[in-house]
């Protein structure tokens, strides 16, 4: 059985990551706090931003400015968005 986390963001009780993304306390608390629909939407997010911005992630300055953006889009505050982008309709 799958575990489930009360979603920061999407404010459900959802299916949760099968373990922390990362090392250290963020990823701890992503893992805690955030479900895999979540996850998969930032993922989604991050990809667009770093492909529009031509963010290196060798960069410590393009890697410190995504990890902030991340905690905004999980906090369900405003985040930077791809210029020009347009989800697709159903």
């Amino acid at each position: 059985m799958s575990r489930t986390v009360n979603c920061r963001r999407l404010k459900q009780e959802l299916e949760g990551l099968d373990k922390p993304p990362f090392p250290g306390p963020l990823g701890q608390d992503i893992y805690d706090n955030v479900s895999k629909q979540a996850w998969h939407e930032w993922m989604e997010h991050q990809t667009r931003i770093i492909n529009e911005q031509h963010l290196n992630m060798m960069d410590m300055t393009s890697r410190k400015y995504l990890q902030d953006q991340m905690k905004k889009f999980f906090a369900g505050e405003a985040v930077d968005q791809a210029e020009g982008y347009v989800p697709p309709s159903e």
